[in-house]
């Protein structure tokens, strides 16, 4: 079974299944909250780490609601000569949990406590990341002179930005495929959704972006770096979060008329090991009958794929990118005897 990415689906949040007229209800199970929370405290545990390590002292955001609430609780730390992370943390629950509460009520419990749950784990590891900095040393990646003793000339804000970019971004995978929320821009997204079902929200994360590398640009002192390091932390992050999204086990679709399936297929099972998919064709300019042969192959086997394909004469193909692959088919030890062989 194929599944083809929907560029919009990304900014589509899920509501509460429908079966029969009804909603499904949550699974609330101890087993399966164990994991849940479980997932959560990873996916939370890897954002904080990446925002306190890389982002929270060089002067940039990432992006969505936590975005704002980094920008707003470094502006109070500065003003009362504090800690921005810990400033941030207070906000991110502030910020967030209000909206999470929403999402609980009006769209699903299960998912709006689960938010809740990665929220609070977030914003306290926050917290404890800056308190074992403070009593134990714990270091930061320091870009700029202002970012303290960890500061180094030889650190770079743009490798800050990759760096919280590519493991934000892993953080947001793991909640994106468990649950299919990562925060507070699906939930805004689920709410408006919710109300105004035909509304298209693709608008959300976009706005919700831009605003924050706005905002970026006045709140630090670092004026281009800061909107530069944002876009490309954001930049990555979409990207990582796409990438995991689609499966590390992404390939390619080919469909193939040819004259001669029989022999094409048993070469590409026999050399591939994939399986091929048969189907009847017809050529309306000849008005011939052709074989339709579907060969989905892994990215590293496209290339042998070719190189097959030209020995054929009479043969046509178009591919197409597919996101991952499932089931397994079973697999005859005598291909030839099977090739060719049709039901009486």
């Amino acid at each position: 079974m194929l599944e083809q990415e929907n560029p919009s689906q990304r900014f589509e949040p899920q509501q509460t299944a429908v079966v029969n007229g009804k909603k499904e209800k949550d699974d609330f199970s101890p087993k399966t909250l164990a994991v849940d929370i479980l997932i959560c405290f990873i996916a939370a545990l890897l954002v904080a780490a990446s925002l306190f390590y890389f982002s929270n002292y060089n002067h940039f955001a990432p992006g969505g609601v936590t975005g704002f609430a980094s920008i707003v609780g470094s502006l109070v730390a500065d003003a009362l000569d504090q800690d921005m992370t810990v400033w941030m943390s207070i906000f991110m629950i502030a910020f967030n949990a209000p909206i999470f509460l929403l999402v609980a009520i009006f769209v699903s419990k299960k998912t709006g406590i689960i938010l809740i749950i990665y929220l609070s784990f977030q914003s306290l590891l926050l917290y404890l990341f800056q308190y074992l900095n403070s009593a134990y040393g714990l270091p930061y990646y320091g870009a700029f002179a202002e970012s303290g003793k960890y500061y180094s000339p030889e650190n770079n804000v743009v490798f800050a930005a990759i760096g919280v970019g590519v493991i934000s971004g892993l953080g947001f995978s793991i909640m994106l495929r468990r649950f299919g929320a990562s925060g507070g821009t699906y939930a805004i997204s689920s709410l408006i959704k919710h109300f105004k079902p035909e509304s298209n929200i693709a608008w959300v994360s976009f706005i919700m972006d831009a605003s924050v590398v706005i905002f970026a640009m006045f709140a630090y002192q670092s004026g281009t770096n800061a909107v530069i390091s944002t876009l490309l932390n954001i930049f990555i992050a979409n990207m990582v979060v796409d990438y995991m999204l689609r499966g590390v086990r992404s390939g390619y679709k080919f469909e193939i008329v040819t004259d001669k399936p029989d022999e094409l297929s048993l070469e590409l099972m026999t050399k591939l090991g994939r399986g091929v998919t048969a189907l009847r064709a017809e050529g309306m300019y000849t008005h011939k009958d052709h074989s339709l042969l579907i060969c989905i192959v892994r990215n590293r086997q496209v290339g042998e794929f070719l190189k097959i394909l030209k020995n054929y004469t009479a043969t046509f193909t178009y591919s197409c990118k597919v996101n991952e692959v499932y089931g397994r088919f079973e697999v005859k030890k005598n291909l030839k005897h099977h090739i060719g062989t049709k039901k009486k």
